[in-house]
């Protein structure tokens, strides 16, 4: 996993597809589907972590261009 498109492919495999038209809010969404695969075991750790930390990054990077 080494891009966001991955991370929403992932998601996209357990059937969730995030659109709300605000990119932060997209992604803190996305966010907390991933805890709730990650939670009921259905995504190992290693996927879990590189994911979040994407979504973080991606996040962050948003917040300081504003």
């Amino acid at each position: 996993m080494r891009t966001l498109y991955d991370v929403q492919q992932l998601l996209k495999k357990y059937g969730t597809i995030i659109y709300i038209g605000d990119r932060i809010a997209d992604l803190e969404l996305m966010e907390s589907e991933l805890k709730e695969l990650y939670q009921s075991q259905l995504v190992d750790v290693k996927d879990y972590q590189m994911a979040l930390l994407l979504l973080r990054q991606e996040v962050q990077r948003l917040k300081d261009e504003l």
